[in-house]
């Protein structure tokens, strides 16, 4: 007989599933802690997974342990000091240097591939959770920039689509002659606004602030002024809607989802993770239709300065007492049809293969999300996508960045000050990050 592919696959998933059965007879279920954080759907779906988890699992019983994001660092920092830490935890990517240093802060889930369907995700997937030599983690999803325009908006006002910075630029004066004072081309909190600023700096000098392969800022001063005068550039004639303007409208961090100027038109756009798609496009008014751009290039860019990452990670703690167990758990998480159908892209688009085949097979993505994911799909197999470093969304260097950046927003610090704090400050964070 010959076996063709499609019989392997399925003879691998049911020796897969067959290496469960060690719990199913046992005298006492093995009860795993699992921790992520989330929204209500996230809450109600992740729920609903571990409920027919169980019910296919009966030795092995799932305490979850879920909340919002506030908070979550916090009490994941105190829980991994004494050693009381989740036995499978939902993980930012940018905090596996924090708390695996050299790789032996979590489970090494090499260990534990007779339990995992590491084959699911491509090579650069996997190396996204190594660290020192040792796979830590596995990603949920991946995650990029992406513009996001309200195409019945610019019709509305007459006007096109940027397709280079000077027509984004050039665009802030224009909305607002059609549309008003309070018109603005994009929205975004203050990372979104810096993160945009560094990308225009990093394609013009091509350097990122932080070297992607040790903790060291990599960026000249000439790329740290642009950043800088990139971000005040930004932030004047109507093009992103200024750091104060927005802070007197709810909050700083409140979501464009939630802003009305968003929901009703009159800010015609925002750059953002692609993962925010569903949920920003869904709250536009009825009859407004969002589309993809095209990610902003200058002609002569040294580098794409497209930022993109793990979206999240999971990964199982070096303490827990059934390892195997949990490996169970999380191969159903990440890379069963089961789950597939029930978690569909709540933690993003899936980059196992079989969540991600189903999630196109059963058309489960609106049309904004579709082109997010084949505009980054396009970027990462054409290798435009450059690396970048865990230590940019390391806690420290997130307070010292938006912190400069706020201060230059509200004309508190110039130029000068700006690139020196970006430097010396950042260079003492990431040296004391080292040690």
């Amino acid at each position: 007989m010959t076996l063709t592919r499609r019989d392997l696959i399925h003879a691998t998933g049911a020796l897969l599933a067959g290496a469960a059965t060690p719990w199913a007879h046992a005298a006492d279920p093995v009860t795993l802690r699992f921790s992520w954080w989330g929204g209500a759907e996230r809450h109600q779906l992740t729920l609903k997974a571990i409920e027919a988890f169980e019910a296919n699992h009966p030795g092995i019983k799932i305490k979850a342990e879920y909340s919002g994001f506030g908070g979550y660092l916090e009490r994941l920092t105190t829980q991994m000091a004494g050693g009381s830490e989740p036995d499978v935890l939902q993980c930012d990517w940018g905090w596996l240097p924090m708390f695996s240093r050299d790789g032996n802060g979590f489970a090494d889930l090499h260990a534990l591939r007779h339990r995992l369907a590491l084959d699911q995700f491509a090579p650069d997937a996997l190396r996204m959770g190594m660290v020192g030599g040792k796979l830590n983690a596995l990603p949920a999803s991946f995650t990029a920039r992406v513009f996001v325009w309200n195409r019945s908006a610019f019709d509305k006002a007459g006007l096109s689509l940027p397709q280079t910075w000077e027509e984004l630029f050039a665009l802030g004066p224009k909305v607002r002659a059609k549309l008003g004072d309070k018109a603005f081309v994009l929205d975004g909190d203050n990372y979104d606004l810096l993160l945009l600023a560094h990308s225009y700096a990093y394609q013009k000098h091509g350097q990122p602030y932080l070297s992607p392969t040790e903790p060291k800022v990599a960026m000249s001063a000439a790329g740290l002024r642009e950043w800088v005068a990139a971000y005040k550039r930004l932030s004047r004639d109507n093009v992103c809607v200024p750091v104060p303007y927005r802070t007197a409208l709810g909050g700083p961090d409140k979501p464009t989802e939630q802003q009305p100027d968003w929901v009703n038109g009159n800010w015609l756009g925002y750059c953002a993770w692609d993962s925010a798609t569903r949920l920003r496009v869904g709250a536009l008014a009825p009859g407004q239709v969002a589309e993809i751009g095209p990610y902003l290039t200058l002609p002569d860019a040294k580098a794409s300065g497209l930022f993109a990452r793990a979206a999240m990670v999971f990964a199982i703690s070096k303490r827990a007492k059934n390892p195997e167990a949990a490996a169970t758990f999380l191969n159903y998480l990440l890379t069963s049809e089961d789950a597939a159908k029930i978690l569909v892209n709540t933690r993003g688009v899936p980059l196992a293969s079989t969540p991600l085949k189903q999630l196109l097979r059963e058309g489960r993505m609106g049309p904004a999300e579709l082109q997010a994911f084949q505009q980054i799909k396009t970027q990462r197999e054409a290798g435009r996508i450059p690396a970048a470093s865990p230590y940019f969304e390391n806690p420290r260097l997130q307070q010292l960045m938006r912190n400069v950046f706020e201060q230059v927003a509200y004309d508190r610090i110039g130029e000068a000050e700006a690139v020196q704090r970006l430097t010396q400050e950042g260079g003492q964070v990431l040296s004391r990050l080292r040690t």
